[in-house]
């Protein structure tokens, strides 16, 4: 030490999680206590470094931070001092690197709870203590795992932080619950895709993005990564599993946004890996873009903006150099009119849509009335599928060989699967049957008008009356225009019922009927 009296010293305090910065007061505690042992042994406190992360690991900011400092000032060794040896590291090898760095740039290591000495017997004292701070992490580890694998196999989420949907209440300990509005959002989402009204993963990207209430990134954007995680998540169904801990999927405490058939369909189109990308540059300019294809070539029409003269023009063309219409321009304006008077054809006539609000309401009342019947049957499906189950665990039991093994936990996961949609659905009909209204009015309201949601609707709505309203792609020939399109199935059952009736609605259109 200086001959002048001075005794520099530092203070290093550690907790194990951000969390516990915000919620308790250990490093102020910490604080308190070096402060108090080096006003009593007459050291000045010159600095004070922190860290919020496991003392596992002998390399964190903090830490390094000290060390830095010590090494810079060497020539004036510096007392530092720690509450507890459990601060310095929780680990025999992380805390023996540390002390020998803490030597080496000149530290003197101290703490009010143990002596830290050279001699033999001092040294023995201080690993048994090392040792025993690693024992205790490792248990405080595995009691902590263990009570988390615990409730996952009742079914309880367990990460820190909530998905996306979810909020956390106190119930049998925290138990997640819908979190409005950002619940209905994914719910949305996940539903849309499966259906097939979010062509892509990026289409479902910018629907999450164009939603306020979402979250995003410190950027403000949704990724790629994130839509990913959203559509792969059991939890959103409902369910809950840990692959990594040996905990094959089961049914929550918690209520799905979507149900378990929903989720598979979802897992099934990301497998089959039959959605076509979403373009980057749709944009609400051409709302059809995508959407139509070169009569020429079969090849999709492009879309770009033409600089003239005193302004820009919009046109769609075709960018295929092997056809006779490349770089052909269409304007814009021609082919949308063109799809504008199609949607109008479209339209039934008023007589024609009661047809399909009785059919409608005979359907609504047929599934009300068949409901039991279907219960019955799919419980002896699930009968035997427990069944089959049974059989396959005994065959597991009896057999020793490692490939056969492997086909039947397959099948055996095949039959989870089975039996959770079972039960789903069996619960689903159980449940009091929704109105008339609310089943059919917004399919209705379609059927009745799409020229007018495509009119007066949003860019999404726009690309949902395309997906809707007609099964393949539209063809465009630059010389005899749009071609006869394939409709979806209500339309062509509109117009092919009655002997082909095709009496189209007055062009003020009709709202739907009000049952």
């Amino acid at each position: 030490m200086s001959n002048d009296g001075f005794k520099p010293a530092v203070i290093y305090a550690r907790v194990s999680s951000k969390k516990q910065v915000k919620e308790g007061g250990g490093i102020e505690s910490q604080a308190t206590r070096c402060r108090s042992y080096a006003s009593a042994r007459g050291y000045e406190v010159v600095a004070m470094f922190t860290d919020d992360m496991t003392g596992s690991k002998a390399r964190r900011p903090g830490m390094d931070a000290m060390l830095s400092f010590l090494k810079q000032n060497k020539a004036t060794p510096h007392y530092v001092l720690i509450d507890d040896i459990s601060r310095l590291a929780r680990g025999l090898q992380a805390h023996i690197s540390l002390r020998e760095e803490l030597s080496k740039a000149g530290g003197i290591l101290e703490s009010p709870s143990v002596v830290f000495g050279d001699d033999s017997d001092s040294q023995f004292l201080e690993n048994v203590l090392a040792s025993s701070a690693q024992h205790f992490a490792q248990k405080n580890r595995e009691q902590t795992i263990n009570r988390m694998k615990a409730r996952l196999l009742n079914g309880y989420y367990v990460n820190s932080t909530p998905p996306a949907g979810y909020k956390y209440v106190k119930g049998h300990g925290k138990v997640l619950v819908r979190d409005e509005p950002v619940a209905s959002i994914v719910q949305d989402a996940l539903e849309g895709f499966a259906s097939g009204r979010f062509g892509s993963k990026g289409e479902l990207r910018l629907f999450l993005q164009d939603q306020p209430e979402f979250p995003k990134n410190n950027s403000g954007e949704v990724t790629h990564e994130r839509v990913d995680v959203l559509l792969k998540q059991s939890l959103y169904a409902g369910m809950i599993e840990a692959p990594a801990w040996g905990i094959n999927i089961r049914e929550g405490q918690h209520e799905g946004l979507i149900s378990y058939e929903t989720h598979l369909k979802i897992q099934d189109i990301l497998t089959d890996g039959k959605r076509v990308a979403n373009r980057a540059d749709i944009k609400e300019d051409f709302a059809l873009r995508g959407a139509v294809d070169c009569a020429d070539c079969d090849k999709p029409l492009t879309s770009c903006w033409s600089k003239g003269k005193n302004k820009k023009y919009p046109y769609y063309l075709c960018f295929n150099k092997d056809c006779g219409s490349y770089r052909k321009s269409i304007a814009r304006d021609k082919i949308e009119s063109e799809f504008e008077t199609l949607l109008m054809q479209l339209q039934p006539s008023e007589s024609l849509f009661k047809v399909a609000s009785r059919m409608f309401k005979d359907l609504w009342d047929y599934r009300a009335s068949s409901n039991q019947d279907r219960a019955s049957r799919l419980r002896a499906e699930l009968s035997r599928v427990k069944a089959s189950e049974i059989k396959l665990v005994d065959k597991m039991i009896e057999t020793d060989n490692a490939i056969v093994t492997q086909q039947l936990e397959l099948r055996l996961t095949k039959l989870d699967q089975d039996k959770l949609v079972l039960a789903e659905k069996i619960e689903n009909l159980s449940k009091p049957a929704r109105g008339y209204r609310e089943m059919f009015e917004h399919a209705l309201t379609f059927l009745a008008n799409p020229h007018k949601i495509w009119e007066n609707g949003t860019f999404e709505d726009r690309r949902n009356v395309l997906k809707l309203a007609f099964t393949e792609k539209l063809k465009y020939s630059r010389i005899s225009g749009l071609r006869t399109p394939q409709i979806s199935m209500p339309f062509k059952v509109l117009g092919d019922y009655l002997g082909g009736e095709k009496v189209m609605a007055h062009r003020g259109g009709f709202e739907p009927p009000t049952p």
